[in-house]
């Protein structure tokens, strides 16, 4: 697995733990950064960034996803897919060197492995449509 996937997995299940528990993303971090083994996995400093980035803008990130999510809240989506949301929109919006496509594409592939059979479609759906509003 290349490392930036494990550094989105591994965000998803920091994001996906603090949404469950309702705490915030970078404590939840923290606990996890401490639970894992030495030495650090290299790409877990994408991974930190990732949620750290998530958290600092999680209200527009929100805000989008249901502004896009056509018939979806956001606490009506898969917990799953709500959070890979998350990370590719802070990745379309505020990754200026992963590509849109790559954005998006990870979310599905991720999604394919991760979450319901319609989920991959539903991501590719609202992520193209988020990522065609934020390059005007």
């Amino acid at each position: 697995m290349p490392a930036r996937r494990k550094a989105r997995k591994r965000a998803l299940d920091v994001l996906y733990e603090a949404d469950m528990r309702d705490q915030p993303p970078v404590e939840v971090l923290a606990g996890y950064l401490q639970r894992i083994e030495r030495p650090l996995p290299d790409h877990i400093d994408y991974t930190t960034s990732l949620v750290e980035g998530v958290a600092a803008h999680l209200d527009r990130i929100d805000e989008l996803i249901a502004s896009y999510a056509e018939g979806w809240t956001i606490d009506r989506m898969p917990v799953v897919d709500r959070n890979l949301a998350r990370i590719a929109i802070h990745e379309l919006l505020y990754v200026d060197e992963i590509d849109d496509p790559v954005a998006i594409s990870e979310a599905v592939e991720l999604a394919k492995q991760m979450s319901t059979d319609d989920s991959p479609r539903f991501l590719n759906g609202i992520l193209g449509r988020i990522a065609e509003f934020a390059t005007r």
